[in-house]
């Protein structure tokens, strides 16, 4: 089935076209501030713009700093010729088009940064006309900001299906952070959802490209000498998949392609699609993937380690962390003054900065208190009941932590 043309949408100024696309965009999270349930996350309305349209699709991101920016996300077209069964872009779906010429939505961009609108820039696309000649004019996108314009700012640009290797080498030249939606956790998944899209070959090999470009080229090639990180999206919710499914393959690629961040987005039945009587993903498993995924990213946790619990899914009424203290450290409560780092990381409220603290404290003298360890800024209302203090349990008030 062929794209559908829409009249009236070749008269609406950039701006307009804008306010039109944010309606449809929260398809695509990345980048979006987590540790919320989905529908929470932060967006602005645009209305410092002085621009006649109010409403653009400008949302907080976070980046791996910890800094927190407001970046235009838009994507180059709404116009798509695969037929993806959730999606809302779905070419047999009768919704109104908007498309932007690159030098257009490049000058959009630049303007929105000049007046302290945004920072950055999120780029995405619908497919018009392969995914090659997509990613053809994201390219000239960023090239005409990056080039014409001279636009410093962050830019995050999204790998379309099927991209060609020269194509990924020149996206790594140009942003500083570069995605692939992968949607499924493996080739049945996907083709559940997205029939027309193969799970190796168009979306999987991208990223490998990225990585072997990252491990065979010096990094002063890419934008501010540096190559770009790699993220990667989930629908979760759609097609039956497990939470374990999606964390095995999250942990694969957080190991062989060094991806900084996998996101997920929970499913919400889109109307005039194939998928729109099927029942939104709860917000609270988006969540919990979220914080598992932290667990094997950043706290050391194996996917073995993990409370999985009837079919495969992380429990929905405690944290993945939680969980794991209360079956592995109740009867056996870790002793702070002597842990390493690794075991302190899996104590309720301890983090890698609490672990820190920890450490450097205690080289100089015993943590014998809880008042010790919070003007360390630990909780101890939640590490309390896991946890030695020079050998004695310290006391806590079961209802803090059950």
């Amino acid at each position: 089935m062929g794209i559908k043309q829409y009249q009236g949408a070749g008269s609406m100024d950039t701006f307009e076209k804008l306010a039109l696309i944010k309606h449809e965009m929260d398809v695509e999270v990345d980048d979006s501030i987590p540790g919320l349930p989905a529908g929470k996350k932060e967006s602005f309305s645009g209305k410092d713009c002085e621009d006649p349209s109010e409403g653009l699709p400008i949302s907080m991101v976070c980046l791996p700093n910890g800094k927190r920016m407001p970046v235009l996300k838009s994507l180059l077209t709404s116009a798509c010729e695969r037929n993806c069964n959730y999606c809302a872009f779905r070419a047999g779906r009768d919704f109104r088009r908007v498309t932007f010429q690159p030098e257009e939505l490049a000058q959009a961009v630049d303007r929105l940064t000049k007046k302290k609108v945004v920072d950055g820039v999120f780029l995405s696309s619908g497919v018009a006309a392969g995914g090659v000649r997509t990613e053809d004019r994201l390219i000239a996108t960023i090239e005409y900001l990056r080039r014409k314009l001279n636009y410093q700012g962050y830019v995050h640009l999204k790998l379309m299906p099927g991209v060609e290797f020269s194509q990924v080498e020149r996206a790594m030249q140009l942003a500083d952070r570069v995605s692939v939606n992968l949607e499924g956790p493996n080739t049945n998944r996907l083709h559940a959802m997205a029939p027309q899209k193969v799970f190796i070959e168009e979306l999987l090999q991208p990223l490998r490209w990225v990585e072997q470009i990252r491990r065979e080229r010096p990094g002063h090639e890419g934008w501010k000498g540096r190559w770009p990180s790699t993220t990667t999206q989930f629908v979760v919710g759609a097609v039956g998949e497990s939470d374990l499914e999606l964390l095995q393959t999250l942990a694969w690629l957080n190991q062989n392609v060094r991806l900084a961040r996998g996101y997920f987005s929970g499913f919400s039945p889109t109307p005039d699609t194939p998928f729109e009587d099927r029942t939104a993903c709860n917000p609270w498993r988006e969540h919990r993937l979220y914080q598992a995924s932290f667990l094997l990213r950043d706290y050391g946790f194996d996917l073995e380690e993990l409370p999985f619990a009837g079919e495969g899914n992380l429990p929905i009424d405690v944290d993945p962390k939680m969980a794991w203290a209360k079956a592995n450290l109740s009867e056996m409560p870790l002793e702070v003054n002597k842990a390493d780092r690794r075991d302190l990381l899996r104590i309720p409220g301890v983090g890698p900065v609490g672990a820190k603290a920890i450490m450097d404290a205690r080289r100089k003298n015993n943590l014998r208190s809880v008042e010790d360890l919070k003007n360390l800024g630990v909780p101890i209302g939640r590490a309390a009941p896991f946890i030695l203090l020079d050998g004695q349990r310290p006391a806590v008030q079961l209802g803090l932590w059950n």
